[in-house]
C-alpha cells in the first residue's frame, strides 16, 4: 500500500507539474523555464485529476495515520472540494487576468528572490516570455464573451499594458551586464507585442461582454462550509459582518468624540486622511519606518519568538500589480529555500494616473493608518507568520494555506497589537479601528455582492459612505470583491475566529500570562495556514 508520505509526495509533484510557476515561486527553481499550460485541454484534465486525488485522500484509512498526517489529509480534501465548488463556475472562461498572471508573476518572482545565478534567471526569464504569446492565445480562444464581465475588462486590459511596460522596459534596466539586458530586451519586445494584441482583443471585446461575475448564495456558501471548514454560510456571514460594524462603530465613535469633540466618525477619519505622504516614495519610507517599530516592540514585550535570519525589505508595488490593487500587499521568501527575506510591497499608483487620482490614492495610505498597515504586512502579520510557517516539517503546508487563517491572522495582528499598547496615539488607535470596520463592510459587500442583493455601483457608494475608502480605491476593491470571492470576506472573520480559539488555548493551558501568549503566538502560526477547524486542533493539541 502506498504510505501517506508517498501519496503526499506523488500529489504534489503532479501538482508542480501542472503549475510551474507556483512551484518556482515555491523555491524549485527546476520549473523556472516553464509557464503554466493554460489551454481548454488543461483545465479540463485539472478538472478530472482534481476528483480523482480527491477520491484517493478520501479512500485513505484515517485510523492509520498520525495526528498531523490526519490534518495534513483533511486540508487536501479542503483544498479540492474548493476547486470542485467552482468547477461549473469556469472562472477560467471569465475572467481574463487568468492568463495574465501566470507570465507576469513567474518572470517577476525570479528577479525577486534571486535563488539563481544572473545569466540562469535572464535565460530562465526569456524561456517563459517566449510563452506568454501561448498563454495569450489560449485566453483568445478560451475567453466567452457572453461569460466575461465588462467591469474585468479595464482591470486585465490595465494589467496587460503594465506587463508590456515591465518586460520592455523595466525589467532590462534592472540587469547591469548590457548583453543580457539586451537579450531581455529582446525577448521583452515579442512578448510587449503579445500584451499589445492582448489589450486589442479585450477592447474589441468590449461590445460583447455581457457575463456575470456574482458567483451564488449556494456556491459561496459551500465554499465557507467545505473549503474553509466554518460552521455557517453566506447568509449568516453577512449578519456575523453587518453585527461586527455596528459594534466597531460605537469604538470609532468614542475615538472621534475624544479628537474632535463629534460623534462623526467617518468626518474625523476623512479630516485623519488629509496627513498623508504627498509622494510614493514619501509612503514608503513612512512605512518602512513603522514596520522596524513594530518589530522593535514584539522583542521588546516578548511577545513571539523571532526565527533566525528574517528580513523583510519594505519596496514599490511591481508595475503589473499596480492597475489591479490599490492597498498593500506582501510576498513570502519562497518556502523550499533558505531564504528568509519577505517583501513588503507599498501600494504606488500605476503608470499614467492623474495627479489627482495620485493624492486621493496616498490619502488612502495615511500617516495616521500607516502604523496599522505595517502590522498587518509585516510585524506580527503576513511576514512573521509566514517565516514562522517555514519552519513547519509538513511539505503540503508550505504550499497550501488559506486567506481565512493568514488574513485573518494578519488583522489579529492588528488587535493584538492595540491590546498591548502599541498605538499610544489615538489616531493610530483609531485608524485601526477603522481598518477592522472596513473589513466588517467588506463582508456585508462580499456576501451581498454574491448573493446578488447589491450591484456593483452600490457597492462602491456602500464602501466610500460606510468605510473611509476614497471612491479610486473603493472602485479597484469592489472589483477585486467580484473577481475573488469569498477572499475579502477572509479577514474579519478569520480574525474573530482566532480570537476564540486563543480563548481556549489560554483555557487548556491554565494561563493568559505573556508566556502563555507568546506560546500561542508561535503555535498556532508554525502550525501553517490551515482552515480555522484545523488551526484550532493543531494549536490546542501544544497547550
Amino acid at each position: 500500500m502506498t504510505s501517506f508520505a508517498e501519496l503526499t509526495n506523488e500529489f504534489l509533484d503532479a501538482e508542480f507539474d501542472d503549475s510551474p510557476v507556483r512551484a518556482s515561486g515555491l523555491g524549485l527553481t527546476e520549473y523556472d523555464e516553464r509557464l503554466d499550460d493554460l489551454s481548454e485541454a488543461a483545465f479540463e484534465r485539472r478538472s478530472a485529476a482534481d476528483t480523482a486525488w480527491l477520491n484517493r485522500f478520501r479512500d485513505l484509512d484515517v485510523g492509520s495515520l498520525g495526528f498531523d498526517e490526519q490534518i495534513d489529509r483533511d486540508l487536501v480534501i479542503s483544498i479540492l472540494r474548493g476547486r470542485q465548488i467552482l468547477d461549473d463556475f469556469q472562472v477560467w472562461r471569465r475572467q481574463p487576468d487568468t492568463y495574465l498572471n501566470p507570465g507576469m508573476q513567474g518572470i517577476f518572482s525570479l528577479f525577486l528572490h534571486r535563488l539563481r545565478p544572473m545569466d540562469q534567471l535572464v535565460s530562465a526569464s526569456i524561456s517563459r516570455m517566449k510563452l506568454i504569446p501561448g498563454n495569450l492565445e489560449a485566453g483568445k480562444r478560451n475567453l466567452r464573451p457572453d461569460m466575461v464581465p465588462e467591469i474585468f475588462l479595464d482591470r486585465a486590459a490595465n494589467q496587460a499594458r503594465a506587463g508590456a511596460k515591465y518586460v520592455r522596459e523595466i525589467l532590462p534596466a534592472q540587469i547591469e551586464d548590457a548583453a543580457l539586458s539586451a537579450k531581455l530586451a529582446e525577448a521583452g519586445e515579442a512578448a510587449g507585442s503579445a500584451y499589445d494584441g492582448y489589450v486589442a482583443y479585450l477592447e474589441e471585446m468590449r461590445p460583447n461582454a455581457t457575463g456575470e461575475w456574482m458567483l451564488g448564495e449556494d456556491r459561496y456558501s459551500a465554499l465557507l462550509r467545505e473549503k474553509e471548514l466554518l460552521g455557517f454560510g453566506a447568509r449568516e456571514l453577512r449578519d456575523r459582518g453587518q453585527a461586527a460594524y455596528d459594534e466597531l462603530a460605537i469604538d470609532l465613535t468614542r475615538c472621534a468624540r475624544e479628537l474632535r469633540d463629534t460623534d462623526d466618525w467617518k468626518q474625523v477619519l476623512d479630516e485623519l486622511n488629509e496627513d498623508h505622504p504627498r509622494t510614493p516614495e514619501e509612503m514608503r519610507i513612512g512605512y518602512e519606518d513603522w514596520t522596524e517599530r513594530a518589530r522593535v516592540f514584539l522583542r521588546e514585550h516578548r511577545l513571539t519568538s523571532f526565527p533566525e535570519g528574517e528580513e523583510c525589505a519594505v519596496v514599490p508595488s511591481p508595475p503589473f500589480q499596480r492597475p489591479v490593487l490599490a492597498v498593500a500587499s506582501y510576498m513570502q521568501p519562497p518556502p523550499f529555500s533558505d531564504r528568509m527575506l519577505g517583501h513588503f510591497f507599498v501600494p504606488f499608483p500605476p503608470d499614467g494616473a492623474s495627479e489627482e487620482e495620485i493624492q486621493k490614492r496616498l490619502a488612502s495610505n495615511s500617516y495616521p493608518g500607516i502604523p496599522t498597515t505595517a502590522v498587518h504586512e509585516a510585524y506580527p502579520g503576513h511576514h512573521w507568520h509566514l517565516v514562522m510557517m517555514k519552519s513547519n516539517p509538513s511539505r503540503l503546508r508550505q504550499v497550501y494555506r488559506t486567506p481565512y487563517f493568514s488574513e485573518g491572522w494578519a488583522l489579529y495582528a492588528e488587535r493584538m497589537m492595540r491590546e498591548q499598547g502599541f498605538f499610544t496615539d489615538m489616531r493610530h488607535e483609531m485608524n485601526q479601528y477603522e481598518a477592522t470596520i472596513f473589513r466588517a463592510a467588506r463582508i456585508v459587500v462580499d456576501t451581498s455582492l454574491h448573493m446578488g442583493e447589491m450591484t456593483w455601483d452600490e457597492a462602491v457608494t456602500y464602501m466610500t459612505t460606510k468605510t473611509g475608502l476614497t471612491e479610486p480605491t473603493a472602485k479597484a476593491e469592489v472589483t477585486r470583491y467580484c473577481a475573488w470571492p469569498t477572499q475579502a470576506s477572509s479577514y474579519l472573520t478569520g480574525c474573530l475566529e482566532i480570537v476564540r480559539i486563543r480563548e481556549a488555548f489560554f483555557a487548556a493551558h491554565g494561563s493568559s500570562d505573556t508566556d502563555a501568549l507568546r506560546a500561542f503566538h508561535n503555535g498556532i502560526t508554525s502550525s501553517g495556514g490551515l482552515p480555522i477547524a484545523l488551526a484550532e486542533r493543531a494549536v490546542l493539541a501544544t497547550a
